[in-house]
């Protein structure tokens, strides 16, 4: 398998700056679409992203080097389509999510969350605040349904990495912040989170609903929220009056996603061997977002399985001809 490196067309250009670390797994990329998600990882002294395209049949050997969790870095952003991701200088262990304690402290994008609070916005993350933005309403595999915003460039993107299997937008509007408070608010009014866990994501695949019993529960929770859009407080508020435009448009799932989010044949099992120990090796059938449905290398019998690739984010990885060690309960699973 051979690792790529290239940007698909139209994909924010993103400038990495380089220091010495081990390989490691940044993120299970949707970088447009009709392009193949990609593992992209930095490896050694490059800091400079490699991409290893996903596909059905694609097989994914890999041992984790240790169980630790490494900083992913900061991102200083530019404008609407620059940003540079800038490799945590120290090689340090994380501390809050993916960044150690320094890099949490300069990361800009984690400013565009509160943007609309009245929070400080450095100049170029304002730059890409002014941008049109999308709100939308995602329903995932389970029935789980949140509302979420996207910005222009990454409409489509947004939603395939989050691994949304029906979802729709129902505003657009002119600027980041005008969209996050809306969010806000459909959030306060209708009831609609902003975020559904990865472990629910991922159950949820074991069994999906139909993509009509998920139809119909994103239609209801987007009618709610176009309510809220309608109200007094979204159509009077001084950030928000004139600044969006109610819209009706069905977001397109990937192809690669249709297996793992269709109702199984036969039974599916959460892959039961703890992916930070030992050798693990893949056959990739599917994906949404970064859960994969997989069949062991070497078992031509192998049940299929969901295994969550978001619990690899940070990691330190070593990738070759591995395979799994059969899961001891895999008797009891029939």
């Amino acid at each position: 398998m051979q690792a790529e490196n290239s940007t698909p067309a139209g994909h924010p250009e993103v400038r990495h700056t380089e220091v010495s670390r081990p390989e490691i797994l940044r993120a299970v990329a949707w970088d447009a679409p009709g392009h193949p998600p990609v593992l992209r990882f930095s490896t050694g002294q490059n800091a400079q992203a490699t991409d290893i395209p996903l596909a059905p049949g694609v097989r994914l050997g890999f041992r984790a080097i240790n169980a630790g969790k490494w900083c992913l870095g900061y991102v200083k952003v530019h404008d609407e389509t620059h940003r540079d991701e800038i490799v945590c200088q120290q090689g340090s262990a994380a501390e809050r999510g993916y960044q150690c304690g320094p890099c949490f402290a300069r990361d800009e994008t984690r400013q565009m969350h509160d943007s609309h609070r009245g929070g400080q916005v450095p100049a170029g993350l304002r730059k890409y605040l002014s941008q049109p933005h999308w709100l939308y309403v995602a329903t995932f595999a389970g029935g789980g349904t949140k509302v979420g915003t996207a910005s222009k460039l990454r409409q489509w993107q947004r939603l395939a990495e989050q691994g949304a299997v029906v979802a729709q937008f129902v505003a657009t509007a002119q600027n980041g912040t005008a969209v996050r408070i809306l969010e806000d608010a459909v959030t306060r009014d209708a009831g609609l989170p902003q975020q559904i866990r990865s472990a629910a994501k991922s159950a949820g695949l074991l069994s999906p609903l139909s993509d009509s019993e998920l139809t119909k529960i994103n239609t209801e929770h987007a009618r709610r929220a176009k309510e809220v859009l309608e109200s007094p407080y979204a159509q009077t508020h001084p950030l928000t009056a004139g600044q969006f435009d109610p819209v009706a448009q069905i977001w397109e799932r990937p192809a690669l996603a249709d297996l793992v989010a269709s109702p199984a044949e036969g039974l599916r099992h959460a892959y039961p061997n703890a992916l930070l120990e030992g050798a693990h090796g893949f056959e990739l059938l599917s994906l949404s977002g970064a859960c994969a449905l997989v069949r062991l290398l070497g078992d031509p019998e192998s049940p299929q399985f969901v295994v969550d690739l978001n619990q690899l984010k940070g990691r330190a990885l070593e990738w070759g001809e591995f395979e799994s060690v059969q899961p001891t309960v895999q008797d009891s699973l029939f």
